[in-house]
């Protein structure tokens, strides 16, 4: 049995579908299951992802066969046992939000505040979620594929 498989088999109520996408093993996670998933990932002895290798957001705008618009993929490596696990958590349009998975790995920190500055995920619990690459008077979210991109934003003043 694969590792997604696995994941899926010990997770029945978080993950909805176990596959492998060109050679990388993945799960597609509840949303409202990341959290308890991962901290069951990290302190588990089977699986022990130790470190998250990434975190990121893709914007499915004008993908008619995807139901939810936004995704957001946490790419996980386990140093012990030498795997990785990628995990995806479908997320609606009208509300895109996610517990914070700060907790489990400090890493995720910088992630999840780029996520919501490119794209307004709301990671629920994050220490502090505020704008990380973008000004903060900045309007909008960049990198969401109906950003208007020749939309006049605040006109930032000289750094004294």
């Amino acid at each position: 049995m694969s590792l997604a498989q696995n994941v899926k088999t010990a997770h029945p109520n978080l993950v909805t579908e176990a596959l492998v996408l060109n050679g990388s093993e993945t799960v597609i996670v509840k949303p409202e299951g990341i959290k308890e998933l991962a901290l069951s990932l990290r302190n588990s002895a089977e699986f022990k992802f130790e470190m998250l290798m990434e975190l990121f957001a893709v914007d499915y705008l004008h993908w008619e066969e995807k139901e939810k618009r936004f995704e957001v993929v946490y790419n996980l490596y386990s140093l012990t046992k030498n795997h990785r696990l990628f995990i995806k958590a479908p997320l609606a349009e009208g509300a895109p939000e996610l517990d914070s998975v700060v907790l489990v790995w400090p890493a995720a920190d910088w992630y999840e505040r780029e996520a919501w500055d490119m794209f307004g995920i709301v990671f629920k619990g994050h220490p502090n979620l505020k704008r990380i690459l973008m000004y903060e008077s900045f309007k909008g979210h960049p990198l969401r594929k109906d950003y208007r991109y020749n939309l006049r934003q605040p006109i930032i003043g000289p750094v004294n």
